[in-house]
């Protein structure tokens, strides 16, 4: 099973072109900043908006193709979409929700409406169960916690058995608690589901936790796609670098085989590996850098530290630079002493080079 995205449409101040292919039973999230394209990509596979060009398949059954004029209204695609607000009808139990959505297997037709009340009721069942659910069966929706109401929306998607799954930002209005809690409730109640599932999100952490491959969109066009750890290790270009929290990138200019020299910073990179033409900026991550002498040493002014409830942020520059351009980010443990470091180092791989 896959699914396979090539479209383009005009969006809001720029082209959205997205291409990309699901592997089989996978998880992929499309990961931007907001107005990157992300929702509009979902709403076009659901066929709640139609792309101004392109294709759109599922397992090979085509969706939307513009140059066979092929636009399957969202009740014939077969694919599931969860709403920020899993989308429950209140007025309905959660039996009665999940119920709603359930049809009859293919050659179920002829059955007695008797026969096929019991198998929607056997089918109904069976899924309170594999959600923990029975228990709140004739519960109202209002009645539920976040995360009962997510496992109700999901049981109610998965009772039509769609192709594929889409997620719109289904933790964007929680609390941090709660949003944590879910994502791992989410990422237990999609194991062992046979389609594939898109998540959209703005979160990295999110993204990181749930999906095996990612997309990166920047103002409607991917800049990064692969397995999601390979992306963060090495995000290769600096606006997916940026997306995937890396908070120093400056400009470099080649100086050797594997130096470089930061611009913004002030200071000389070698980053272990060959530099290429290509290669136009340099990142490094704020919890990479290490207060000791070692490769990649330089000496530091510190300009701030902004104590969280967990880390500090520290604001520094290397010695004798000024400028907003100059400033590098070192995040450390809370109880780190940092006051007295005037020495920073950079391990060679710890440096991004980017395109």
């Amino acid at each position: 099973m896959s699914l396979y995205v090539d479209i383009r449409k005009k969006y809001k101040n720029f082209q959205l072109d997205v291409a990309f292919e699901t592997q089989p039973g996978e998880t992929l999230a499309l990961l931007g900043a907001s107005g990157s394209g992300k929702s509009m990509t979902l709403k076009c596979i659901a066929g709640l908006v139609s792309p101004d060009e392109g294709v759109i398949r599922v397992n090979g059954r085509t969706l939307f193709d513009s140059s066979a004029r092929i636009d399957l209204v969202p009740q014939a695609r077969n694919v599931g979409y969860l709403f920020q607000n899993y989308a429950l009808f209140p007025n309905m139990t959660v039996w009665q929700n999940i119920a709603i959505a359930w049809r009859p297997p293919a050659g179920a037709g002829r059955l007695k409406r008797r026969d096929a009340l019991a198998m929607r009721a056997a089918a109904v069942d069976a899924l309170l169960a594999r959600y923990e659910l029975s228990a709140l069966a004739g519960q109202y929706p209002v009645q539920l916690s976040g995360g009962q109401q997510q496992r109700a929306a999901l049981a109610r998607i998965y009772a039509y058995e769609p192709e594929a799954l889409l997620l719109d930002e289904p933790f964007s209005a929680l609390d941090t608690f709660l949003r944590e809690n879910m994502q791992a409730e989410l990422k237990r109640n999609i194991r062992g589901y046979p389609g594939d599932v898109v998540l959209v999100t703005h979160s990295r952490d999110e993204a990181y936790k749930i999906a095996g491959r990612l997309v990166i969109l920047d103002e409607g066009i991917p800049v990064a796609e692969g397995p999601t750890k390979e992306i963060f290790e090495d995000p290769k270009a600096a606006q997916a670098a940026r997306i995937t929290g890396c908070k120093n990138i400056s400009p470099i200019r080649k100086t050797g085989p594997s130096t470089c020299f930061a611009e913004d910073w002030g200071i000389e990179l070698d980053a272990g590996r060959e530099v290429l033409e290509g290669h136009r900026y340099a990142g490094i991550r704020a919890h990479d850098f290490v207060p000791e002498e070692g490769p990649n040493s330089f000496e530091i002014e510190i300009d701030d530290v902004v104590e969280g409830p967990f880390e500090k942020n520290v604001i520094l520059r290397a010695k004798g630079q000024g400028g907003p351009g100059c400033r590098l980010w070192w995040i450390v443990d809370r109880g780190a002493s940092v006051e007295n470091v005037t020495l920073l180092s950079v391990r060679p791989e710890s440096i991004l080079l980017l395109r």
